[in-house]
């Protein structure tokens, strides 16, 4: 998988997401996070246009050690040419988070020179 360094200095990378059953999957990039140990933080926005199903809530810590209730979603994700279904949460973010459970067993290489980023 091929992504890029934005002018932000943020590694992006394309994933597509759908409702659980639909295979009518929107692409999207998602801004790769490794201090995020779930699969994926999704923008309420595009939970909302996609029609996820709502599971729960969750308390989720954030990086500064603050706690917060967030909402989970049923949904699924084409990764790096497989499909799985998965739950994830949402937030008022401008772009998804791609955490660390769906780089487990990968190598990351984020090339800021070149503004490369590859996930194999």
């Amino acid at each position: 998988m091929i992504g890029y360094v934005d002018e932000k200095l943020r590694a992006l990378v394309p994933i597509r997401i759908a409702s659980p059953g639909s295979y009518s999957f929107q692409p999207c990039w998602a801004w790769v996070d490794t201090a995020f140990n779930g699969t994926v933080v999704l923008p309420r926005s595009i939970a909302e246009s996609l029609q996820l199903p709502m599971e729960s809530s969750a308390d989720a810590v954030l990086a500064d050690g603050t706690i917060v209730a967030m909402e989970t979603f049923r949904c699924q994700i084409e990764w790096l040419g497989g499909t799985y279904e998965t739950q994830i949460v949402t937030n008022e973010g401008e772009y998804p988070l791609l955490g660390t459970m769906l780089l487990s067993g990968k190598c990351l290489t984020i090339d800021c020179v070149s503004r490369n980023v590859s996930i194999r």
